[in-house]
């Protein structure tokens, strides 16, 4: 098999299958590439399907930003059943006749968990705790109470009921988990609830009409066109950042995480190019200053 460029920079967005951890598909990356500098933005559970964006080379500063972008979920939520991970991978706790959920009931109780929320997440998330993942605790036998967060659903939308099943979408912050949705709209309603399905549709702007399977991974590894799953370092910034196009001075003086005056950008990251097209960084206008946050281009 051949392998990737080992210097290539740039994001590779897959389509994650079920069973697979994110760490799973990163390592398989790595392999493909022939490089460890890849990481991805935002985890997926084992059970989820959908948007895994992995981040190669220096593009692997992007990361961090790319994982505090809103995403969009589709799932399936079934009532009348709780469980130990408030997902179909739990142990079942208590079960309950959810027969007599109303529509209206049910529409009432999406839309109060809609908007800016408090959540708990589920006690084998990712949250650590005492520098300690909590699922890992709860592996280990120990119990873990997890506080509260505030995260915004934009979205809790009801795209059909078959019975206790109900297929949702959500548009939500990030830090949000459906599983906990899932849990707290069973809660609402009285019968538990736990989540059956997740598939990730969108993080930020890159949505699955990008995505690549792992089986077009790895036939573009075998026939040499493994560069044709990797998007560019600067289409990948100009596809999530509001763009910058600045003349070569400001480009040098930016590449060496110099500070400039202020120039009206739009808030949160904005990705910076130079005359050449190539990108320069990632900066942010606050405190009356534009400052680099992240610098691609040497000084």
């Amino acid at each position: 098999m051949k392998r990737g460029n080992p210097d290539v920079n740039g994001l590779a967005v897959i389509d994650k299958p079920a069973g697979w951890t994110s760490h799973d598909v990163v390592a398989r990356m790595r392999r493909l590439a022939g490089t460890r500098k890849v990481g991805h933005a935002g985890t997926l559970d084992p059970m989820a399907t959908g948007v895994l964006v992995l981040g190669l080379g220096r593009a692997t500063r992007l990361l961090g930003h790319l994982a505090a972008h809103d995403k969009d979920y589709d799932a399936t939520i079934r009532l009348g059943a709780t469980t130990t991970t408030d997902d179909v991978e739990g142990e079942m706790l208590a079960v309950t006749d959810a027969s007599g959920v109303t529509d209206d009931a049910l529409r009432a109780a999406m839309a109060a968990l809609t908007g800016d929320i408090e959540q708990v997440p589920a006690s084998v998330s990712a949250v650590k705790v005492d520098g300690v993942r909590a699922y890992a605790k709860v592996r280990a036998g120990e119990s873990v109470e997890l506080k509260s967060r505030r995260v915004y659903i934009a979205r809790f939308e009801l795209r059909e009921r078959r019975g206790d099943d109900l297929d949702v979408r959500v548009s939500c912050s990030t830090g949000t988990y459906v599983r906990a949705l899932a849990r707290d709209l069973g809660a609402a309603l009285g019968v538990g609830g736990h989540l059956t399905a997740l598939r990730r549709t969108r993080v930020g702007a890159i949505g699955l009409d990008r995505a690549r399977s792992l089986d077009a991974l790895d036939a573009a590894a075998a026939d040499g066109s493994f560069a044709s799953v990797v998007v560019p370092l600067s289409d990948a910034v100009a596809a999530a950042f509001p763009r910058w196009d600045v003349d070569t001075e400001t480009a040098h003086r930016l590449s060496l995480g110099q500070r400039l005056a202020p120039v009206a950008l739009p808030a949160g990251p904005v990705g910076v190019f130079g005359p050449d097209g190539s990108v320069v960084a990632l900066v942010e206008e606050r405190d009356d200053a534009v400052r680099p946050t992240v610098v691609f281009a040497p000084g």
